[in-house]
């Protein structure tokens, strides 16, 4: 039997901001469309994460932080008293067996159809830019609709959104948030010139288009404690339909990395290259480069395996590493890589939607 554990401190106990970890291995937030039509989470979901809380951190799934915000079917949101309930239940399940568990706070922006949003309203975003591709709607799959830019005095209110939502995280006990600015979502659609082409105090420089992120960190901090805080980001993903990113990566997510470090957040969670995808960067950006621009602690993520976890953390790269779709089909992924057992290999098909088939009846090395 392998002992992975002497070849890294990837499985000792640490810590990310205020966050006390039993190892480096975090749970990647994985949609797995689940959710009621109403967006709750309840005991199916409460089983999935239970299962899964030998990670050192768990970050669940996006979750919606109002109606306005969603952009596919069955995702939980977090904006009403029940949906507090149901992730009441799972965050309960997860502390029983011993783990962490934070939520991700999300607004999918332009990526949404008009079907999924309050009174079939166009979706919102920071330019009237139409995304490409689908999305998954109660009857299907449907081509997203063209939204509409937000007004500069709607901006306060969507704010306010992403304060009751941590709000409601903090009731529903979570052990924090994480901020979701990564994958050409809403808060990264004004990031990136690519979508943004306003002339407001949010569009145009680097200094205006990373204005909402910053004051969405600063308004949910009157809330948690900075510890307690991480933020997602992307620089390199396209979004669904290959939209380019920033067209200089380098300075607009340097700026905004720089920026952020005044709040002394708890972790930064980097997708390395395109989420899900390649790890393979455009020429002239260096992620490395940018990680490095922020003070506190980094977690990888984005195509890793053991042996590049343990090179990337043994050249101090990462603090810790998030694994995504090996948590599918590997409820005991932490105890598989500590002792190099086979993992399960999930097909695609379940990925998303359904009920507990796919989900919460994959084997663990125990049974």
């Amino acid at each position: 039997m392998t002992d992975n554990s002497t070849r890294t401190d990837l499985f000792a106990p640490s810590t990310l901001g205020a966050l006390d970890l039993a190892n480096r291995i975090v749970m990647a937030p994985l949609t797995r469309s689940r959710a009621s039509d109403d967006g709750v989470v309840g005991e199916l979901q409460a089983t999935y994460y239970a299962q899964r809380a030998a990670a050192g951190l768990i970050i669940a799934e996006a979750t919606n932080i109002s109606a306005q915000g969603r952009g596919y079917a069955l995702t939980p949101g977090i904006w009403s008293d029940e949906q507090v309930a149901g992730w009441k239940t799972v965050t309960d399940a997860v502390h029983a067996a011993g783990g962490k568990i934070v939520s991700q706070l999300w607004h999918v922006g332009r990526f949404s159809h008009t079907s999924l949003q309050p009174d079939g309203a166009a979706p919102v975003a920071p330019s009237a830019i139409k995304a490409e591709g689908p999305t998954f709607t109660d009857t299907g799959m449907q081509e997203v609709s063209t939204p509409r830019a937000l007004e500069t005095d709607e901006i306060p209110a969507l704010i306010a959104d992403y304060v009751r939502a941590a709000e409601n995280a903090k009731r529903a006990g979570f052990d924090g948030i994480e901020v979701h600015s990564a994958n050409s979502y809403l808060l990264d659609q004004f990031i990136r010139d690519s979508t943004n082409t306003r002339t407001d105090r949010y569009g145009g420089s680097i200094e205006n288009r990373t204005r909402l992120t910053q004051e969405v960190v600063e308004a949910v901090l009157g809330v948690w404690e900075a510890g307690r805080v991480g933020i997602r980001l992307s620089p390199t993903t396209p979004d669904a339909g290959n939209t380019p990113p920033d067209s200089n990566v380098m300075a607009t997510y340097g700026h905004l990395i720089r920026s952020l470090n005044r709040f002394d957040l708890g972790y930064l969670h980097f997708v390395e290259g395109a989420t899900g995808g390649t790890r393979k960067l455009p020429a002239g950006i260096d992620l490395d480069v940018l990680r490095a621009e922020f003070d506190g602690a980094y977690i990888g993520n984005n195509g890793y395996d053991l042996d590049l976890a343990i090179e990337r953390r043994g050249a101090g790269k990462v603090d810790a590493v998030a694994f995504g779709r090996p948590w599918i089909g590997n409820p005991d992924l932490v105890e598989r890589l500590r002792i190099g057992a086979d993992l399960t290999d999930a097909p695609h098909e379940a990925y998303y939607g359904g009920g507990a088939k796919g989900y919460t009846d994959w084997p663990t090395l125990a049974r």
